[in-house]
């Protein structure tokens, strides 16, 4: 029986079934535009939204076929199909009970809608099972069995009005497709419990969070980088969420809402260790033009406001002045900047740059030329020998 239920297991987690679900998420995403067009709800920065999911389920797919024992890659595919289900069916129902329209399967798209709960539910797993999909200890798996507990009551204070509310053919739905009319906990009791269960979901994802921070402190070599990826993408993704809250609907929150899928690829290159160590490099030139764009941007407009508020000069020429100083410093600035992030954030690099600036200044003695060429001469007998050293080190 137990060799049974393990070949079972394998073909369900087969590279067969990772794709049929990215497949399914990709089928999805494509009836997400057209779907929103129908309702009205269908913005340029609104195609981002489709566009992460996909990202994040074709970083499921290579790593649930690349590591089909791996839960992380799983978990990706089914928060994407999940999350998609939920925008699709919200749409679904709005085109058929807010717009009149009237289409199959009406009611079950309405019961479909709150698929987000345990899509939002399922991530922070990936945050927790990263990189190895493995516990650190027992004492987790508690953990996870609370959390699934409290996912479920959760799940229970959305779901159980929706289906009252399905039931009793009284659907009435905002813009997404969220039910408007489904009574909330009644009580003051049940109010509190629910919000009791949020803050104790909240708490446990930050235990999440906690856990890799911990772990980031203890890891060296490979699993460090890994660890690094994972905050690098997160990091990006906090940015582009905030982002996006005031230049959602334009060109603009298109771009920012892209930054979103930076979690997503960022788990796929730790968890599959492709080129880890870039990430030192990619920290150290995020954090050096953050910090010259800031110094550039402020000294620009301390000068403009120097020429414009002390000394009186409302000309263009003022204006035009605080730019060339601001391009005049962008380089000597960059490189000094550059320089002191290096010591911190990329030390291999900026040490191996010292290390090839110390043996380029020693290539420039005479002697020492002499040497290495007397060297390759005894050991190859070449027909001529000739050392070239750059002058620009």
């Amino acid at each position: 029986m137990t060799a049974e239920f393990t070949v079972r297991r394998f073909r369900m987690a087969s590279p067969a079934t990772a794709t049929v679900l990215s497949c399914l998420v990709l089928v999805l995403a494509v009836a997400y535009v057209p779907l929103a067009g129908l309702v009205h709800q269908l913005a340029v920065g609104d195609v981002a939204e489709p566009a992460v999911i996909v990202i994040f389920a074709a970083v499921g797919l290579v790593v649930a076929r690349r590591q089909p024992g791996n839960p992380v890659g799983w978990i990706l595919l089914i928060f994407s199909l999940l999350f998609m289900f939920s925008a699709d069916a919200g749409y679904y129902a709005v085109l058929s009970y807010h717009l009149g329209r009237r289409l199959p399967l009406a009611a079950a798209a309405v019961l479909l809608e709150p698929l987000w709960v345990p899509a939002v539910a399922l991530f922070p797993l990936v945050i927790l099972l990263f990189p190895d999909g493995r516990l650190m200890s027992r004492r987790w798996r508690c953990v996870l069995w609370a959390y699934a507990g409290l996912a479920a009551y959760f799940m229970t204070i959305v779901w159980v009005p929706t289906i009252a509310a399905v039931a009793s053919h009284d659907v009435r739905l905002d813009s997404l497709g969220d039910v408007t009319n489904a009574g909330q906990p009644s009580g003051g009791a049940a109010t509190a419990a629910a919000v009791l269960v949020l803050v104790l979901i909240g708490g446990t994802w930050l235990s999440f969070v906690a856990r890799q921070v911990l772990s980031w402190r203890r890891a060296a070599g490979e699993r460090r980088q890994q660890l690094k990826w994972l905050a690098g993408g997160a990091a990006i993704t906090v940015v582009s969420f905030v982002l996006s809250i005031p230049f959602g609907a334009g060109i603009l929150g298109l771009f920012v809402g892209i930054g979103l899928g930076a979690l997503p690829v960022s788990i796929g290159v730790g968890i599959l260790k492709y080129r880890l160590y870039y990430i030192d490099r990619i920290i150290s030139r995020t954090v050096a033009y953050a910090i010259v764009t800031g110094l550039l941007v402020g000294v620009y407009a301390g000068l403009v406001l120097l020429a414009t508020q002390v000394l009186r000069v409302h000309t263009p020429v003022a204006v035009a002045a605080s730019t060339l100083a601001a391009a005049a410093l962008f380089n000597p600035l960059r490189r000094r900047v550059q320089r002191a992030v290096d010591r911190r954030f990329n030390r291999a690099r900026y040490d191996a740059d010292q290390t090839v600036a110390a043996f380029a200044a020693r290539l420039k003695d005479a002697s020492v030329r002499d040497d290495l060429a007397g060297v390759v001469q005894q050991a190859l007998e070449p027909g001529h020998v000739s050392v070239w050293v750059s002058r620009h080190a």
